[in-house]
């Protein structure tokens, strides 16, 4: 049956995918802590000298001063927002683009097992699936976690989404004018 790698390719790659959520708990939310406990200790620190009226022990807070700690508590939300932003880019790429696309292969796996067409048709299908889900969210992962400068360059392409969106248009047709009850053999 076609759709059958479609299915354990499926299963597979949402173990991968699903399994950046772990690592983001492991990684990621240790760093966005640390980074909000520091935030939160400059802006604490600078609320407490505008509250006092930009004074310290009944004395006024020279400017320089003041700039100093409002810088520290700009640099600090900052760092805060970058690590956040790095929890941000896996869990709106890789993870939840990567999770879809694993279901989207079981779906269209089950499906193409009940769809009498050519078998060079379903294969095509089945194939711009993987191939689909491989170069949208498998790049994202490539780019997000591992961190390679040249994935951005492929994703950039848009080969990814445009094989996906073939194969959704294609098993669709494909399901219009051949679904059938009962799983379908390939010959």
């Amino acid at each position: 049956m076609v759709g059958k790698k479609n299915i354990a390719f499926g299963f597979l790659y949402l173990v991968l995918t699903a399994a950046l959520g772990p690592y983001m708990v492991k990684t990621v939310f240790p760093d966005i802590q640390q980074a909000a406990d520091n935030r939160q200790r400059q802006m604490a620190d600078l609320q407490l000298l505008a509250g006092s009226d930009f004074e310290r022990d009944l004395e006024p807070v020279p400017a320089a001063d003041i700039a100093r700690d409002n810088t520290r508590a700009i640099l600090g939300l900052n760092r805060y927002l970058q690590a956040e932003s790095v929890l941000n880019d896996i869990k709106g790429g890789p993870h939840a683009h990567g999770n879809l696309e694993a279901l989207l292969n079981i779906a269209a796996g089950i499906t193409l097992c009940f769809i009498a067409a050519a078998p060079l048709m379903k294969q095509l299908v089945s194939w711009l699936f993987i191939l689909g889900t491989l170069f949208h969210s498998g790049v994202l992962y490539l780019m997000i976690v591992f961190k390679l400068g040249w994935a951005q360059q492929l994703l950039g392409l848009g080969i990814g989404p445009v094989l996906l969106l073939a194969g959704l248009l294609l098993i669709g047709v494909m399901a219009a004018t051949g679904f059938r009850a009962t799983p379908v053999g390939d010959a």
